[in-house]
């Protein structure tokens, strides 16, 4: 019996567990594992706990986050802005339209990038030949103007808007009254 005895106690004796601590070498002790765990976790989310509890942000700070939050408040109000530029002003709005159409393809492709980074669409862009596009853009240049100028032209406050010019044709349609009965009607009430 002494013999068992003193191996068992060997193995297990003084506050020790040989073949615990021989096991740990080749497997972690869960339990252990489950604690250490358990502090990082509480580690981790006392760390960002901290990160959003400090009240005394600098002017700077505020600013930043508030600008942080402006592009989609801004690229959502600015779309509804065109739309309502294009119902009470068209001419205006196609003016500008023409400008835009002057901005070469690869600086639409470099914004659409930027927004799409911004907003979390990661894509990759494909190689393009950018001369040809700043070519293709260059040749617009004239057809551009043109479309300027007719639309100046059709302002109401420009001069000889109304001018039929050579076209004898238009002159005599224009000449010509139209009849209109609502208008009639009126004028016979108020005669009576």
């Amino acid at each position: 019996m002494g013999l068992i005895s003193g191996l068992l106690g060997f193995l297990f004796g003084g506050g020790r567990n040989v073949i615990r601590e021989t096991a740990e070498v080749f497997r972690e002790n869960a339990d252990q594992g489950a604690e250490r765990s358990a502090a990082l976790r509480s580690a981790a989310m006392a760390q960002f706990g901290t990160e959003f509890q400090n009240p005394a942000k600098g002017g700077f700070d505020r600013f930043m986050d508030g600008l942080n939050r402006l592009p989609r408040p801004a690229l959502a109000l600015g779309t509804l802005g065109l739309f309502l530029a294009a119902m009470f002003d068209p001419l205006w709005f196609a003016a500008r339209m023409q400008g835009i159409a002057l901005v070469p393809e690869p600086l639409w492709w470099l914004l659409g990038i930027i927004v799409s980074f911004y907003f979390g669409a990661r894509h990759q862009i494909k190689a393009q030949e950018f001369q040809r596009e700043i070519g293709a853009t260059a040749l617009r240049v004239p057809e551009v103007i043109a479309n300027l100028e007719m639309i100046h032209e059709l302002r109401d406050d420009s001069p000889g808007v109304a001018d039929t010019g050579p076209d004898a044709a238009l002159a005599e349609v224009v000449g010509r009254a139209e009849s209109n009965p609502a208008l009639e009607d009126w004028r016979r009430l108020r005669k009576t």
